[in-house]
């Protein structure tokens, strides 16, 4: 349940309300003066506070508490008793944060409504915070390929540590999952995941959202720094933070203290920083728009996620794990995938990565059969319109060259799409195609095609000597 500090500095008064809350089933503990109430707080944060205005012998008064109190327990409610109490005082108590304000003498029903509301405030608070550290279902990480496999490898290694992690990659290859298993496996995987969508905020109100803000009207508010405390701030495409925004995250990360915007005390939080991009910070850096310091300091542990155009041979894993997924959460139909639409889900260019493969697969059950395997044509129709049968539709380029130059380009592609579907395996390409390995090896040559290691995983591309002259033809 959690208990209650009374802080009165009328000895009658402070055992009175104690043993009315004991009698309802409460734990509370007493304080006579602001010393010892500020060292209850700081030995144990409790779940609700009855504060006295006025306190004889002590160099703060309530309202002097209830600010200190607010600023490194924001949730902790406050309910502020007084013997001389008037509107001016309720309303300044209102403003720093109190919960609300009672004024002696007190009626016992009165009081005993207010702390039941209170603690079931404190308790909602709890709960949600609770709720948000156990969302780790986007931290599933799916796939069995070299480079997946690899890439999880480099995560677990860093999940133990409180090192600064920089994942770099295209958009939508899965870089916050790979910031949430970092964070589900570490010794932080109890406190808050905070992410900070850095292209989403506005530039004049990022350091109020970050830090949050102190007014006279609207007492404290904290910020995603403070919500994250004890845990992870993971910094979305941290590439699109403003510039004045960047410097003081820096001396955020030196110091791990901040001033919240319009405040003066200085804040101390305990932060692990992950930071994502998909841009080149080395020329974001050198076009003035990131600042060299931050960089060195959040890229203490690269890690590079790779898109689906280096882990094909995943595709058809991801895409049953979305629809498993999609059914269990949205109630949407639960469909096999046939084998020619695996082969084409393989095959397709996916510029958006993951993101684009999972909204392809909830657009396919949202939209198309109910029942029975998933073909081609309903994937075909979630990404562009469906040509004739037995049709297959050109590209600009490849439907104005002559037919030798035309079928060289198709024979290139298609086998390089084929051989990084089957992740670089030049055998189980030879049997999907058709050909000998042998006569497949002499194919590739001929095309200029070769095969060499990224990111822990075969890939197929264009030997560069060839791509030149081609260029120059």
């Amino acid at each position: 349940m959690g208990d209650i500090l009374i802080v009165d500095d009328e000895r009658d008064i402070r055992e009175l309300i104690g043993d009315i809350l004991r009698d309802e089933g409460y734990q509370v503990r007493l304080a006579g003066n602001c010393d010892d109430c500020i060292a209850a707080v700081e030995a144990q944060q409790p779940a609700l506070m009855v504060l006295d205005i006025w306190l004889k012998d002590s160099h703060m008064d309530g309202i002097d508490i209830l600010k200190s109190v607010k600023r490194s327990h924001p949730d902790v409610p406050i309910v502020i008793i007084s013997g001389h109490g008037n509107i001016e005082i309720a309303v300044a108590a209102i403003k720093q944060g109190a919960y609300d304000f009672i004024e002696k003498p007190f009626n016992i029903d009165q009081l005993m409504v207010v702390v039941r509301r209170a603690m079931e405030t404190s308790r909602l608070r709890r709960e949600n915070t609770e709720l948000r550290r156990k969302d780790v279902s986007a931290s599933d990480m799916v796939g069995s390929s070299p480079s997946f496999k690899a890439l999880k490898s480099q995560l677990e290694k860093v999940t133990k540590s409180n090192g600064r992690v920089m994942l770099s990659g295209p958009a939508g290859a899965g870089k916050e999952i790979a910031a949430r298993y970092i964070h589900a496996a570490s010794n932080r995987a109890s406190a808050p995941f905070v992410s900070v969508t850095s292209a989403a905020i506005e530039p004049d109100r990022m350091e109020e959202v970050l830090f949050g803000r102190e007014s006279a009207e609207r007492g404290v508010e904290p910020g995603l720094l403070e919500e994250a405390n004890g845990g992870v701030l993971y910094f979305d495409e941290v590439a699109d933070m403003p510039l004045g925004t960047q410097s003081k995250i820096l001396r955020v990360l030196v110091d791990q203290q901040f001033t919240r915007v319009g405040g003066v005390d200085r804040v101390r939080v305990d932060l692990r920083v992950i930071s994502s991009t998909n841009k080149d910070l080395d020329q974001e850096i050198q076009d003035g728009n990131f600042r060299q310091e931050l960089y060195h300091r959040l890229n203490v542990v690269p890690i590079r996620v790779p898109g689906l155009e280096e882990r094909r041979e995943d595709i058809p894993e991801l895409a049953r794990h979305f629809i498993e997924t999609l059914n269990a959460t949205q109630g949407l139909p639960l469909r096999e995938l046939s084998d020619e639409a695996v082969a084409l889900l393989q095959t397709m260019h996916l510029p958006g990565n993951v993101r684009q493969l999972r909204n392809m697969v909830e657009r396919v059950l949202i939209l198309g059969e109910t029942t029975g395997p998933i073909g081609p044509s309903e994937l075909q129709g979630a990404e562009h319109s469906e040509p004739d049968e037995g049709r297959v539709v050109l590209s600009g380029a490849l439907a104005t060259l002559p037919l030798r130059e035309a079928r060289e380009l198709f024979e290139r592609e298609y086998l390089l799409t084929q051989i990084n579907r089957f992740g670089g395996n030049i055998s189980r390409t030879a049997t999907f195609v058709g050909m000998e390995r042998s006569a497949l090896h002499r194919k590739l040559k001929s095309l200029g095609v070769v095969t060499s290691s990224k990111a822990g995983a075969r890939v197929a591309h264009v030997e560069e000597p060839v791509a030149k002259v081609h260029a120059a033809e």
